[in-house]
C-alpha cells in the first residue's frame, strides 16, 4: 500500500506550532495587545496542513495479487484497476529537494493504453518502481507459461 508521503505536513505542523509560540512570545512582551491579527498566519499554515493530510489519508495505491489498484477522492472516488502484466513503465521523477528528502513522483504507464497512472509526493519511490516491474516481469512469466 502506498500514500503520499506525511513529512510535508509534519513539516507544515512544526511551523505553524513554532510561528504561533513566536507571535504569542511577541504578543505577551508588546506593549499593545493589538496584534493579534498575527495568529491568522499560523492558522492558514494549519489549515493547508489539514487540506494535505486529508488528500493524503484519501489517496492510496495497492498491488492486490495480479492487479494494480489506484482509489483517490473524499467525497467522489475514483478508482483505476490496471493489470499488472500489462504495466510497461514506472518513471520516477524528484527534484533536488525531494531527493534530499527521499520523496518523488511514481508515473505508470501501462500498454494499450495513453494515460499514465500518477501518484506525486511518495517515499521512496525508486523502490515502489522496482517493486511493480517485478511484480509485472512476475505476471508475464506467469501468463506466457499458462499459453504454452
Amino acid at each position: 500500500m502506498v500514500r503520499p508521503t506525511l513529512k510535508l505536513v509534519r513539516f507544515l505542523n512544526w511551523v505553524t506550532f513554532l510561528l504561533a509560540l513566536a507571535i504569542l512570545i511577541y504578543i505577551q512582551n508588546s506593549a499593545t495587545s493589538r496584534d493579534w491579527w498575527m495568529l491568522i498566519f499560523p492558522a492558514l499554515i494549519f489549515v493547508c496542513a489539514i487540506c494535505l493530510q486529508i488528500k493524503r489519508r484519501f489517496t492510496v495505491m495497492t498491488i492486490l495479487g495480479d492487479k494494480l489498484r489506484y482509489e483517490t477522492g473524499v467525497f467522489s472516488k475514483v478508482t483505476r484497476n490496471i493489470a499488472i502484466s500489462k504495466v510497461q513503465d514506472a518513471r520516477v521523477e524528484q527534484s533536488i529537494w525531494q531527493r534530499i528528502f527521499g520523496v518523488g513522483t511514481l508515473s505508470i504507464e501501462t500498454a494499450g493504453e495513453t494515460s499514465r497512472l500518477t501518484i506525486c509526493g511518495i517515499d521512496h519511490p525508486q523502490e515502489v518502481a522496482e517493486h511493480i516491474l517485478d511484480a509485472s516481469q512476475a505476471g508475464d512469466k506467469k501468463d506466457k507459461g499458462k499459453q504454452l
